[in-house]
């Protein structure tokens, strides 16, 4: 019995479903390749996942002392870079250092703010470095800080600029009349840069600003106020602390937009979340603890209508988000997933015998690997979709 001939539509079925098939796969490397608007990375929670392991060690050249967990021997760091941040809708790549670094040959990232950004700064060189080991320590354009990584011609630094706006300490001229308790004041120029940043506009492809942290009683107390100058001439009527970063901020954010090329990716990182228990950093606060923090503990100690010591970080959020409207700057909203993290703080771990005695615990900063390395996937990530996409 001859066999069958196959119908005619045979080989159109099997093409249809080959072009189907490509089609889906390529929707998908294409979703993958364009996920941060499709995804939010922000939010999200953090599974335990003990087989992950940080891409650097005590041993990375740019670690800083104190921020140093391992070589400071806090037990637990194994535990601490155990969790891992998984957004609601997608995922979040590892960086891959090597590939990374590729795409931003012969482009330069630079961090501009306190130390924070530092804090950013040190996870990114620490984790880059694994590409290129001949990475060498590099302060120029008034760097505080950075690295050059000349496989892949890319340099990655840090600015200090505590306030953005320029300051300077100007003591009491008399001490005549000393009742008030006067020792001087810190002048602010709200629309000056400081000198720190203001000559880099064009040297760096991505920027990331911040500012937060020094904005408080704590660093300028009534005897050594911060007083707000505009045009050379002091602001009349004097205005308070948060007032003042509100004009610093519409300063700063203006100056950015007119002065840093459209071509140069810009960030601003809202605010990292202290975590002080029991009394703020000079009142023996402390953050001895183990475990992150569970969703329904976050808005007890971060909402500012429980006047906790750590309201400050939502507080400043809102306002820079309010002088970030309608600007080209994006937003890295690092705040809500480091708010779990209240066990991944150097602590008491500090590297230096009387640290803790001298300035308390330090629940601000972060171990170093830990919290950081997330948000620096998070950033590269979002680096990797813009030059991608154009």
């Amino acid at each position: 019995m001859p066999p069958k001939l196959l119908s005619p539509l045979f080989p159109c079925l099997i093409f249809l479903t080959l072009l189907l098939l490509y089609l889906y796969s390529s929707l998908l490397s294409y979703h993958a390749s364009q996920s941060p608007p499709h995804c939010n990375l922000f939010q999200g929670r953090w599974v335990l996942d003990p087989p992950r392991q940080p891409l650097y060690d005590h041993t990375c050249p740019f670690h800083r002392n104190a921020w140093n967990c391992l070589r400071n021997q806090r037990e637990n760091m194994g535990l601490i870079n155990s969790w891992k941040w998984v957004p609601e809708s997608c995922a979040l790549p590892r960086l891959d250092p090597a590939r990374f670094l590729g795409l931003m040959r012969n482009r330069n990232i630079g961090f501009v703010g306190d130390s924070l950004n530092e804090n950013f700064l040190v996870s990114f060189l620490c984790v880059l470095r694994v590409a290129d080991m001949g990475a060498r320590k590099w302060k120029r354009k008034g760097a505080w800080k950075g690295a050059y990584f000349p496989k892949f011609n890319v340099t990655v630094a840090y600015h200090r600029a505590v306030l953005l706006s320029k300051y300077e300490w100007q003591p009491k001229q008399s001490t005549v009349h000393n009742q008030d308790g006067l020792k001087g004041i810190y002048r602010v120029d709200v629309d000056i840069p400081a000198d720190d940043w203001v000559n880099i506009a064009d040297f760096y492809d991505v920027l990331v600003f911040n500012t937060g942290h020094w904005w408080g009683y704590d660093k300028f107390p009534k005897e050594t106020p911060l007083v707000f100058y505009r045009e050379g001439e002091p602001i009349f009527p004097p205005i308070g602390m948060l007032d003042g970063l509100k004009v610093v901020l519409e300063n700063m954010v203006s100056y950015i937009q007119k002065e840093v090329p459209s071509r140069t990716l810009k960030f601003w990182r809202l605010q990292s979340p202290r975590h002080f228990d029991g009394g703020d950093w000079n009142q023996n606060g402390s953050c001895l603890l183990n475990e992150p923090l569970k969703e329904f503990q976050l808005d007890l100690w971060f909402d500012p209508r429980n006047n906790g010591v750590n309201k400050e970080a939502r507080q400043l959020n809102h306002l820079i988000e309010e002088a970030l409207l309608g600007t080209e700057i994006q937003l890295l909203d690092l705040t809500h997933l480091s708010e779990f993290r209240a066990d991944a703080h150097p602590a008491i771990w500090l590297g230096k015998k009387d640290a803790v005695s001298i300035w308390g615990q330090d629940c601000m900063h972060w171990c170093l690997p830990g919290v950081p390395d997330t948000w620096v996937d998070i950033l590269s990530e979002l680096i990797r979709y813009s030059l991608e996409t154009g």
